[in-house]
């Protein structure tokens, strides 16, 4: 059950509208790095976890970033105010009201006219929000990984959008809301090293023969570090099909009838390499 505090979780000062801030402020509401793909990742994952702690964890967080979702729609609401009202009314002449609106650039002028001036459920660019932003897979090991992943790109969001305001109040909420992703990424990661051991993720070992292997598969200017250095590791210089001691080839058992179709196929389809005749590509670069 949920109940809905009208309070904000902080609280919301806007110095003055800015209908292109409030577009680059969607990249956090209906984006991949965003609160409403946080809060649905998270509660999804609190309704199928067993672990009482970690459903606790879970549900907590989720609905946290709800209120996020609240302030960053609260904020893009206040920032989009006056072109709200210009275009509603008309108050303005048809050229002022379209410098206006883009004055400010990043499609502002796109997000006032579709959707009144209100937060849409949108990134910055105006793609929709779509469920594909959700990573959940049902292995706590595993996901614990991709919300400490997640919490920290919100962070870096957080900053680049504090980087591109002069707004004090905005700075201030923003400054929370990033902090607050710091926070989160703590919570998992205490969560993740509560389960012993939690490496390799699930249940399956991982082949002896593969795990502490690092192949240089990228040859020249090669780097050595502790990804691929030291006792842990057997570095591979220059590895060759097949790593498993095959012919790196792709084999297949098929019965006798499948063998005659696939001979008689291969017959009629193969390469006359003694023919070259004239081809379209040959008439289109005048040479009829």
């Amino acid at each position: 059950m949920f109940v809905h505090n009208k309070r904000l979780q902080y609280t919301v000062r806007v110095a003055a509208p800015n209908p292109g801030l409030a577009n680059l402020l969607l990249e956090q509401f209906g984006g991949p790095q965003g609160e409403l793909a946080a809060a649905c990742r998270y509660f999804t994952q609190a309704v199928g976890e067993d672990d009482p702690g970690r459903k606790d964890l879970l549900f907590d967080i989720a609905t946290e970033e709800l209120s996020h979702l609240e302030i960053i729609g609260s904020i893009v609401a206040m920032l989009n105010k006056g072109a709200k009202g210009q275009l509603a009314e008309a108050v303005q002449s048809e050229a002022e009201l379209y410098r206006s609106l883009t004055g400010g650039g990043n499609d502002s002028h796109t997000t006032a006219l579709l959707y009144g001036g209100g937060p849409a459920l949108t990134n910055s660019a105006g793609v929709p929000w779509t469920a594909a932003y959700i990573d959940t897979i049902g292995e706590p090991t595993a996901d614990l990984r991709s919300n400490i992943a997640a919490e920290a790109r919100a962070k870096i969001v957080y900053e680049r959008l504090i980087n591109v305001t002069d707004d004090p109040g905005i700075k201030e909420a923003l400054g929370f809301l990033m902090t607050r992703e710091i926070a989160h990424q703590k919570s998992f990661e205490k969560a993740l090293h509560s389960i012993q051991p939690n490496f390799p993720q699930g249940k399956l070992p991982g082949v002896p023969e593969f795990t502490n292997v690092y192949y240089n598969m990228s040859s020249g200017n090669d780097a050595r570090g502790p990804w691929n250095d030291g006792s842990d590791w057997k570095f591979v210089e220059d590895p060759q099909p097949a790593v498993d001691g095959g012919d790196g080839l792709a084999t297949v058992d098929v019965s006798a009838d499948d063998i005659e179709v696939l001979k008689a196929m291969a017959s009629r389809t193969a390469s006359d390499t003694s023919t070259d005749l004239t081809t379209g590509a040959d008439l289109g670069a005048g040479q009829a």
